[in-house]
């Protein structure tokens, strides 16, 4: 892990009440990032200072959190599914253009948000997943095939094995044996029902969704014209259902951006958060007028209350660099980089 710079802290007072900070006077270029992914934070400044574009700094921010494998989560070597194999998931949108490429469930291939931009950039489509969008990064010019687990994630895998699969991702089934496979439990028979382990039926455990165990970068960019991008990259939730695809590489979810309101970045159990598109809640909400604490704020308090337990966080960020965070269920960072300050500064946000 990389050393964390020095925290500003922000108590909150409610449920999800974001904190507001001022960009001073709307100076571009500016980087805002879930977490304190400091370097790969440095690394999209370092290439927006020096006048990339956006989508060129956003692509590099993220890439270098993919090759430092931030927290495990990101880019090859964690997460591992039930099979015990990591994929990626990633996105990328241009905010001028309101363009997306992204990839999911991508084997083979540990350049997800390169991946992404060769789909954006080469392609009529929005995603590519599974096989299909490894043989088109491939084909592209990216490196692969290659082995994207690591000793850390085969020995986790391993010892969740070991552990009965637990927990994991099913609900309503009843197991032939610890690990599966799975069937709905109507459709058990009696006789399987007295192979199982003493006679108990197995019902997936709540699984806790961490920072080290289920997290995105979620990145956004304002280059010196103003101009924003947007960047996703993760290798999903651990012990994952191999197939599954969770928020990162979806638009409007885990980020969006458009240069006439702002961005914002998302961060938490994906298969929740998706359904309720925060990221597109608050740049819209954004751009009806609300600051960015409030925006964020409602996102979070909308999928609160439908779902008290869940686990998440957004920044918010206007097209005037006035940023701000919510999150509900455990306490977030976002990181910052702007022309007023050293180095990047970490936002602690409290739910």
């Amino acid at each position: 892990m990389v050393t964390f710079a020095p925290l500003f802290v922000f108590t909150l007072i409610s449920l999800a009440v974001g904190h507001e900070v001022g960009n001073s006077g709307g100076d571009y270029p500016l980087v805002v990032s879930t977490w304190p992914f400091l370097e790969a934070v440095r690394a999209a400044w370092t290439a927006v200072n020096t006048g990339f574009s956006a989508l060129d700094a956003v692509v590099e921010g993220c890439s270098a959190c993919e090759e430092l494998r931030c927290d495990g989560t990101v880019g090859p070597g964690g997460s591992p599914d039930e099979n015990g194999e990591t994929t990626i998931d990633a996105l990328v949108m241009n905010g001028a253009t309101m363009e997306v490429g992204a990839v999911a469930a991508m084997r083979y291939i540990k350049d997800g948000i390169r991946a992404a931009r060769l789909v954006m950039e080469h392609t009529e489509h929005t995603m590519l997943v599974g096989e299909k969008a490894s043989a088109f990064a491939i084909s592209m010019g990216l490196p692969g095939p290659t082995n994207l687990s690591s000793n850390d994630s085969m020995e986790k895998w391993i010892k969740w094995k070991k552990n009965r699969c637990q927990p994991n991702f099913w609900k309503n089934v009843l197991p032939v044996d610890s690990c599966g496979p799975y069937k709905p439990e109507d459709n058990v028979n009696s006789v399987e029902y007295t192979c199982l382990i003493n006679n108990a039926k197995f019902r997936s455990k709540s699984y806790h969704v961490g920072v080290h165990n289920h997290d995105t970068i979620s990145m956004a960019v304002f280059d010196k014209m103003g101009h924003i991008a947007v960047g996703t990259s993760t290798n999903g939730a651990t012990f994952k259902i191999p197939g599954r695809v969770g928020d990162g590489p979806i638009a409007g979810s885990s980020s969006y951006a458009d240069d006439e309101v702002g961005a914002c970045g998302a961060t938490g159990d994906g298969d929740i958060m998706m359904r309720f598109l925060p990221c597109y809640q608050v740049v819209e909400s954004m751009r009806l007028g609300m600051e960015p604490k409030l925006a964020a704020k409602d996102a979070i308090s909308r999928i609160a209350r439908k779902y008290p337990n869940f686990i998440g966080a957004v920044f918010a960020v206007n097209k005037n660099g006035v940023h701000a965070g919510a999150c509900h269920g455990w306490t977030f960072q976002y990181s910052v980089r702007s022309p007023s300050m050293d180095d990047v500064e970490v936002f602690t946000v409290i739910s």
